[in-house]
């Protein structure tokens, strides 16, 4: 039983010509050329699960590289969708700010700064308006910050 396709995939001659050019010199990235094979097979009337199994890739990326070829074409079927998702709560500033709070003397009675000193004396100072202890702990992670060395924090390696 034949099942009609919601998004099907008709080349042109200069598009499938395109595409068996990605495939074939190997200076792209590989999802580039993974949605290229996709086209191409999906353009001879090779089913999802098909192509699926030939690539060793998921029924889903099938579907969204004929849906964004259905929708924008061949441009839009070889650039990434956009990523949605919640913009970033801090910025440069806010992570400097933080890590050179952590790089400062520790507050009186205490030997170090602890995380979740640093995240209130944060908002203290209306650095940020609300950080979880957390939160500075991954901002301190991606500076390489280690606010428990005794030396200088240069590297012992």
């Amino acid at each position: 039983m034949s099942r009609l396709l919601r998004y099907p995939v008709v080349l042109s001659a200069e598009q499938q010509q395109t595409l068996k050019g990605i495939t074939t010199t190997g200076s792209r990235k590989a999802r580039v050329m993974t949605r290229a094979r996709i086209l191409l097979m999906a353009h001879r009337g090779v089913t999802d699960s098909d192509i699926k199994e030939a690539l060793g890739i998921s029924v889903q990326m099938v579907q969204a590289a004929r849906k964004r070829f259905a929708l924008g074409g061949l441009d839009a079927a070889h650039r990434r969708a956009p990523h949605t998702g919640r913009p970033v709560k801090f910025d440069g500033k806010d992570r400097a700010a933080i890590t050179a709070l952590a790089c400062s003397e520790a507050p009186e009675g205490h030997a170090q700064w602890s995380l979740r000193l640093l995240a209130q004396k944060a908002v203290e100072l209306k650095l940020v308006d609300h950080i979880a202890p957390s939160t500075v702990l991954y901002m301190l992670k991606k500076t390489r910050s280690n606010r428990t060395a005794k030396g200088s924090g240069a590297s012992r390696n």
